[in-house]
């Protein structure tokens, strides 16, 4: 390949990437209700449910347990320590949200695909010298920016309500959390462009999102452990990238210990991302047709 048909291409990803952000950035009405699902989670179901709060902010009597409440409030600290690796529930479901946030912006990347097909854009496109891989990262790559910006708004709001790092956290901590959140939008934005590649309806689309979209959400770690699950559904869960990333997430930020090793975690992260993106890729040159 030349130099100027290098140009030529790196140029053509830049233009669609940027088209696809502009439906994005210039109506922030957009930004705003795609953040307010993952908020309200935050702000109503993390702050009621805050078991941390209920146990050790307050003073709690049994009746019948002659016990002092200090000894009872350590208890309940260590028993909720021990189960979901920390005593605050919100910073543990803060973690998960951000997970939220990255699979809800990821699995809307498919629609953009359904709309351009039917409003004829897609058919422009495809009869200039771009080649079709372009297209499928371009819609990739701008699923991936604003996930990562929305997931850093979830991110800030979830700190501003309380969220506990851990006392050593660092910004080595951040890059790690951002890569994996990368890897995650990345695979997953390949995941539902590669489901829409064929699709005319975005009825059909919208099943397909309304299928997966709390099945993955639900069966991954994001709101509770997964030792805690019934046993038939663990298995989904340790095959759930959602739970991977809420496990480097929560080791990274808050200290917790992990289901995994970080390597490991990370480790199925790249090949999740790199077997979607490229199956997609390869997809999109048999498939992707006027």
């Amino acid at each position: 390949m030349s130099e100027k048909q290098s140009l030529y291409i790196l140029n053509s990803l830049i233009s669609l990437t940027n088209r696809e952000l502009k439906k994005w950035y210039k109506v922030p009405v957009i930004l705003f209700l795609s953040l307010f699902q993952p908020i309200i989670w935050l702000v109503l179901f993390g702050k009621s449910m805050n078991m941390g709060s209920i146990f050790t902010g307050t003073s709690i009597e049994i009746p019948g347990l002659n016990m002092p409440k200090e000894i009872i409030n350590e208890i309940a600290s260590k028993v909720l320590l021990l189960r979901f690796g920390t005593t605050d529930y919100f910073s543990y479901l803060a973690a998960g949200m951000v997970s939220f946030i990255i699979l809800f912006t990821s699995m809307s990347s498919g629609m953009t695909m359904v709309w351009d097909r039917r409003l004829g854009f897609l058919n422009k496109l495809l009869t200039t010298p771009i080649p079709r891989p372009v297209i499928i990262l371009s819609k990739t790559f701008s699923a991936v920016l604003r996930a990562l910006v929305q997931a850093t708004i979830v991110l800030l709001v979830a700190t501003l309500l309380g969220l506990q790092y851990k006392p050593n956290v660092s910004a080595i901590d951040f890059l790690g959390v951002y890569l994996a959140l990368f890897l995650m939008a990345l695979g997953l934005s390949s995941l539902f462009i590669m489901l829409a590649i064929r699709a005319s309806s975005w009825e059909s689309q919208m099943a397909i999102m309304n299928l997966l979209n709390l099945p993955l959400l639900f069966s991954s770690n994001a709101f509770y452990p997964i030792d805690i699950m019934p046993y038939w559904l663990q298995p989904f869960a340790y095959i759930n990238p959602i739970t991977y990333t809420n496990d480097i997430v929560r080791q990274l930020l808050l200290g917790t210990t992990g289901i995994n090793s970080l390597f490991i975690d990370y480790l199925y992260l790249i090949s999740f991302a790199s077997f979607l993106s490229s199956v997609g890729i390869i997809l999109s040159w048999k498939y992707l047709s006027r």
